[in-house]
């Protein structure tokens, strides 16, 4: 039998997160999903008199490509899929993932290789487009999260299928909140981190871009961290997991990153180039519906609660001026139930144990 939160889903995309119009052009970039979905994703976007491409992709395929990639190769194949995007209005990506580790055997300088060849391809998406990303709900995402199938699948379309409208003039008083603000003081468990946001524009996430979503970010003053940071969410790069990864910071550069048995990975990440040791992006998430991590960044991030102090390449929209191929999500989160934690900015508590306290800000607490 059909589910209809599938035409739901699709309609969303196109029509709120998209926002696709007639004549344009969309790619619909398919990883390991069922047909439903894509069948949906074309039949919407030819509703609104659109033109749909669609690119499929297998990850035990990609693995055996990412494994044996050469230099002059992904030329070729970041040539070819720029001169794609190049010709897109829109693009939606959906990933499916049978085997979350699936890549977790490509050596790291294949990986290195492979983003260094697709930055341009994701640059101009991000910059270019109109894009949203999100995952698709399998058994394998469903043992992740430490739930059945039927109750992750539940679970998915509850947080994405949520009115994102709704949240925007509370999301929107944050980012007014976070312009108008210098110093940063994050403080918990194993966390005492300061740094400065001045005259970097924060910005609001309601839908439009990712899926599941919630998070306003912005991004630091290059030079300006110091402290160090201990992120309580476990979480997944290059198809490594990683726990209770803790950084210091001296003048915006991590001089010191741990990783329980993971320390030398963690750290051969941080070298992939010069920008990859300093920050590119402070984000403060807002999703009340997802409260507990499942080493997928997509909804990790927006977990109501949480913050997330990002290695590697900053946004475009919030710039610092960081440069990398890494960009690497890590997640903090404050509700009491994780330790607790306060945030302040310019010396006033903003967030307390993961609850907004001024009440132009209350309806992000869920």
């Amino acid at each position: 039998m059909h589910d209809p939160r599938i035409d739901q889903l699709a309609r969303q995309l196109v029509r709120y997160s998209t926002s696709l119009q007639k004549g344009e052009k969309i790619l619909l970039d398919l990883y390991d999903v069922p047909e439903s979905i894509g069948l949906a994703l074309i039949r919407e976007a030819r509703a609104k008199g659109a033109y749909p491409l669609l690119r499929l992709h297998n990850s035990r395929l990609n693995r055996e490509m990412q494994k044996g990639a050469e230099d002059e190769q992904y030329k070729i194949i970041a040539k070819h899929l720029l001169a794609e995007m190049k010709d897109m209005d829109a693009y939606i990506a959906i990933r499916g993932s049978h085997n979350i580790a699936e890549s977790s055997d490509v050596p790291a300088a294949n990986m290195k290789l492979v983003m260094k060849h697709m930055r341009g391809v994701i640059d101009h998406r991000v910059k270019k487009t109109k894009w949203c990303v999100l995952r698709w709900p399998t058994p394998s995402m469903a043992q992740q999260a430490g739930m059945s199938t039927e109750a992750f699948e539940d679970f998915y379309f509850d947080v994405c299928l949520v009115d994102y409208k709704s949240l925007v003039p509370a999301a929107t008083a944050l980012k007014k909140l976070m312009d108008q603000t210098d110093e940063v003081h994050i403080t918990g468990p194993g966390t005492d981190l300061k740094f400065s946001i001045k005259d970097i524009p924060a910005i609001v996430c309601a839908g439009t871009h990712n899926i599941p979503d919630g998070e306003v970010f912005t991004a630091p003053v290059k030079d300006s961290v110091n402290g160090v940071i201990s992120y309580n969410a476990p979480t997944i790069y290059q198809g490594i997991p990683f726990d209770s990864i803790k950084l210091t910071f001296e003048k915006g550069k991590v001089v010191k990153a741990e990783s329980p048995g993971k320390t030398k990975e963690i750290n051969k990440i941080l070298d992939s180039d010069a920008g990859a040791r300093y920050i590119g992006e402070f984000a403060l998430g807002y999703n009340a519906a997802i409260k507990h991590p499942m080493r997928d960044i997509l909804f990790d991030e927006k977990i109501g609660g949480s913050f997330h102090f990002t290695p590697g390449q900053a946004y475009e929209e919030a710039d610092n001026g960081n440069r990398s191929q890494v960009h690497w999500d890590m997640v903090c989160i404050q509700r009491k139930d994780y330790g607790g934690g306060e945030i302040k900015f310019d010396g006033k508590v903003i967030r307390k144990d993961g609850v907004f306290l001024p009440k132009n800000l209350a309806k992000l607490n869920g």
